[in-house]
């Protein structure tokens, strides 16, 4: 809530310098007090006993961490769908991840330390660390020296859906925010072009597929 409305009184540029003091500070003080309050040491700003878990345990971990972010998406959907119908529910949806998508952006660029505009290779880079990289399976195809496509090869969604016989989900709406926001909040140079996304027909090989163009 502090950021969102941050970001309506003094513009979003702003917003994110306010968000990396604030989210370093309020990291710090909440991880002392709950390492005081919880018995656990803490080491370079971490849980020593998340550091002592073995590689696999990690692993596990981020995956429940991801699939957890997706049934959380989906309660809320459902929750506006089942009150207010598909139509107010897919418009909250997109409305959402205009929001997320340039958050989720801030993240992976802050975490992976990459330098404003990193160009195409730093949006392959942050592409391999979001939250659908460790639920589903993509790939990237090599273009020209200024394009590369992306492919979602499979979606957990949509593959849940044709297990029970359901039609895609028609995903491509919030897709024509989420792609070219991410893309753009990582190098604003990037443009995205949508290959196909449901409702679009598609080959069984893949999903969705954008090309990211670096202008």
């Amino acid at each position: 809530m502090w950021f969102a409305e941050v970001q309506h009184q003094l513009g979003r540029d702003k917003a994110w310098g306010i968000l990396t003091e604030a989210y370093g500070r309020s990291y710090d003080i909440q991880l002392k007090r709950l390492s005081k309050s919880l018995g656990f040491e803490a080491h370079n700003g971490l849980p020593k006993p998340l550091l002592d878990l073995p590689k696999e345990a990690l692993v596990a971990l981020k995956e429940s961490v991801a699939i957890n972010w997706l049934a959380n998406d989906g309660v809320w959907f459902q929750a506006v769908e089942f009150s207010r119908g598909m139509f107010d529910a897919k418009r909250c949806n997109d409305s959402c991840w205009s929001r997320f998508s340039p958050f989720e952006a801030w993240s992976i660029q802050r975490f992976l330390q990459l330098p404003e505009n990193p160009g195409l290779e730093g949006l392959k880079t942050a592409l391999q660390f979001r939250l659908y990289a460790t639920i589903n399976r993509q790939s990237i195809e090599e273009e020209t020296s200024t394009s590369f496509v992306f492919r979602m090869n499979e979606c957990r969604v949509q593959v849940a859906r044709k297990q029970k016989g359901l039609e895609d989900y028609p995903c491509k709406s919030a897709g024509m925010v989420e792609y070219p926001s991410f893309a753009e909040s990582i190098d604003s140079r990037i443009k995205t072009t949508c290959i196909g996304c449901p409702p679009d027909e598609h080959p069984s090989e893949w999903y969705c597929a954008w090309r990211f163009t670096l202008a």
